[in-house]
């Protein structure tokens, strides 16, 4: 294996290991790599239900060969497909300093999202509970509207588009949405922070509904909802 895919491996077989919850953290990178339990199990030559257990943390803690065995089978598999998760991990991420990028540890809905940062759903609520989230970015929107340039745009996504955008510093909503209209890479939830409703721009409720992506409010300080999102 290519020293890039073997760096990639050992970061997803770290995070397992140190993770409070392995079984979880397998099974959040088996779906970030859309490989069934099924397909893994034949490439490994054992049962689906021995990786459902290991992923229900029905077997205790799995140890470093699995987890190996684990790790190089989603590259593998990624590889015979053409690589493009694979790609899309092993690029490099710029150093900034107008964003932060937290993935957790296994899936949240949307739903508990919006509870943890005590939100308020401005626009398709209806759709939260089928919104899969991995982590969440939270964006300086002033520091990134002065140094952010469009290449820098597809790192805001860490380790899954599946995640939610926390904007800070904004004044109506406008230009985030505006911003994330015109990127063909859209992230599943966005959470404006520190604004009152009454100054939300209706264009951003308009862009959030046409785009189908659920667009909320929270008031709590930045430190309690990092402090929230981080446990996860």
């Amino acid at each position: 294996m290519e020293k890039r895919y073997e760096a990639l491996g050992h970061k997803i077989a770290s995070e397992i290991v140190f993770s409070n919850s392995p079984g979880r953290t397998m099974k959040k990178w088996r779906e970030l790599f859309s490989v069934s339990q099924i397909e893994l199990s034949d490439f490994l030559h054992i049962s689906s239900s021995t990786i459902s257990d290991y992923e229900g943390e029905r077997r205790k803690n799995p140890g470093i060969s699995v987890i190996k065995r684990f790790v190089t089978a989603l590259i593998e598999i990624d590889l015979e497909r053409g690589g493009n998760i694979v790609s899309r991990y092993t690029n490099d991420v710029p150093l900034t300093d107008f964003f932060y990028v937290h993935e957790f540890a296994s899936a949240i809905t949307g739903v508990d999202f919006v509870k943890l940062i005590n939100g308020k759903v401005l626009a398709n609520e209806e759709v939260l509970d089928r919104t899969k989230l991995y982590g969440f970015t939270l964006i300086y929107s002033l520091r990134a509207i002065m140094e952010m340039q469009s290449s820098d745009f597809p790192s805001l996504f860490g380790n899954a588009k599946e995640r939610a955008f926390i904007f800070t510093d904004v004044s109506t909503g406008r230009s985030p949405m505006v911003v994330v209209r015109v990127n063909p890479i859209k992230p599943s939830l966005i959470a404006l922070h520190n604004l009152k409703p009454s100054k939300v721009d209706k264009l951003a409720v308009a862009l959030a509904k046409r785009e189908r992506i659920p667009l909320v409010l929270t008031e709590s300080h930045i430190n309690d909802i990092e402090s929230s999102l981080k446990k996860l």
